[in-house]
């Protein structure tokens, strides 16, 4: 049995998110079906990371496991000629017996951006506020994150999870004309963890919160701390990386 490894971007706009749900659009379910007509046989895939409705991807990582003698370049064409156009196939290899996406991954990085400016084109893919925002007290709040911490405040309530520690690597705002792009870099995530820092980092770079009180919410480990939970569309699963991999982050696309 081959187990082989796919990177995936998808535009997440018209999907309930990457897990088959029933009677929903998934990216999972799209992905399962071309590559069941490829190989003739059912074909469940293990993900990286499960991204919810409207989030987006720029390397997604999956593997499967099949008796085909496909060769690899062969699931990647193939599967690009019978995904929807919102769906693609980037890179694939092939990957050792043992290798888990999910369990095998040693970090992921995700990408938010918002803009201050309305727009026409691009306006699915970033959040867009009508606020002048601090950059530096921004920054300043996002250097707490660093380091291994409980981020229930930083969680869906609600959720059903073993723990709420993660290692954040790194969590870093910049600027660019009229947008701002957060990017951070963890072992693991919770629920919609980047996108309630996200909304607190508003707060904060809007002046209603100091970048101080950070620090304060890690510590309350209460959702209610935290600030609201920014919109799905502006967030992009950006890279997953593994122990043979030194690649760098992707740019963005057009």
């Amino acid at each position: 049995m081959r187990n082989i490894r796919l990177t995936l971007e998808y535009d997440g706009s018209a999907f309930c998110g990457w897990q088959v749900q029933p009677g929903q659009r998934s990216v999972q379910g799209e992905l399962e079906m071309a590559l069941g007509r490829l190989t003739q046989s059912e074909t469940a895939v293990i993900a990286a990371g499960r991204t919810d409705s409207g989030v987006h991807a720029l390397g997604q990582v999956i593997n499967f496991h099949t008796p085909s003698v496909l060769p690899v370049e062969t699931f990647i064409r193939g599967a690009n000629a019978l995904l929807p156009p919102d769906v693609r196939v980037i890179a694939g290899e092939e990957a050792t017996e043992e290798f888990n996406a999910r369990h095998d991954a040693i970090s992921r990085a995700y990408r938010y951006r918002l803009t201050t400016r309305p727009r026409a084109v691009g306006r699915q893919y970033a959040w867009f506020l009508p606020l002048r925002l601090d950059l530096v007290a921004m920054q300043q709040a996002a250097s707490a994150l660093r380091g291994v911490h409980d981020f229930v405040s930083f969680c869906r309530s609600g959720s059903e999870l073993e723990h709420h520690r993660c290692q954040v690597y790194s969590a870093e705002w910049h600027s660019e004309e009229d947008e701002f792009i957060f990017e951070i870099r963890a072992n693991r995530f919770v629920h919609n963890m980047v996108r309630i820092i996200v909304g607190t980092c508003v707060e904060i770079g809007r002046g209603g919160l100091a970048p101080a009180v950070m620090t304060e919410i890690l510590a309350a480990r209460d959702r209610c701390a935290a600030g609201r939970t920014a919109p799905a569309h502006g967030l992009f699963l950006l890279q997953i990386l593994y122990p043979s991999d030194i690649h760098p982050l992707p740019k963005e696309r057009a």
